[in-house]
């Protein structure tokens, strides 16, 4: 991520934003997703951003159900121009939602997904997000993380913490977050990580299972 994560989406549609690293990273995250989602129901993405993520992991898996979601209304315009120019019959329209709340819009999912939240947000947004997942998930359903941390036993690649001071520069409430606190909030929660897969640019994703 830039010190601007938006740009305008192309076509000169000012409703649509544009998050470069999602080209970059979808196919790789696509491939663990492969892996790692449910073979049917819905998937609940929260913090959709931009809305490039969903638009392709929709088209990617067709078999599933797509929700995206989004506090910040600019992003909920522009997840909503990119899903119209898809014309996906599998993707919903966006939900206000805020990880952090106590009240989410969803009643149930068979999934979750978030991606590049849990160091661009206040801390409350995480153990908000398992409190929350807690609440819609099954027993052995998947909450599946992307983005960097930092972890007590691997050395934290020069480009991580040069990106973890710009965050705090520009937030002193975000930054990347250790695994073991993000574990420890999973469990208060009553997830288990059950994988953790290195990704490219020292990203990282996690795998959580409720119950």
């Amino acid at each position: 991520m830039t010190s601007a994560p938006w740009a305008l989406g192309d076509g000169g549609n000012e409703a649509k934003r544009h998050a470069p690293a999602t080209l970059r990273n979808r196919d790789a995250i696509g491939a663990v997703l492969a892996d790692w989602l449910p073979p049917a129901g819905t998937v609940l993405e929260v913090a959709s951003g931009s809305g490039e993520h969903i638009v392709h992991f929709a088209a990617a898996f067709p078999h599933l159900d797509w929700q995206p979601s989004d506090p910040d209304p600019d992003a909920l315009t522009s997840i909503a121009a990119w899903s119209a120019e898809a014309g996906l019959a599998n993707l919903a329209p966006p939900l206000m939602l805020d990880a952090a709340s106590p009240d989410w819009p969803p009643a149930r999912a068979d999934a979750l997904l978030c991606i590049n939240m849990v160091h661009i947000s206040p801390w409350a947004a995480t153990p908000g997000l398992f409190a929350g997942a807690a609440r819609l998930l099954p027993a052995g359903a998947p909450l599946i993380l992307y983005g960097p941390y930092v972890e007590a036993d691997v050395p934290t690649a020069e480009s991580n913490l040069a990106f973890d001071a710009s965050l705090r520069a520009r937030n002193p409430e975000w930054g990347l977050r250790d695994t073991a606190d993000v574990k420890a909030a999973a469990t208060t929660a009553g997830f288990a990580l059950t994988e953790r897969r290195a990704m490219p640019a020292n990203n990282l994703m996690l795998l959580f299972r409720y119950g």
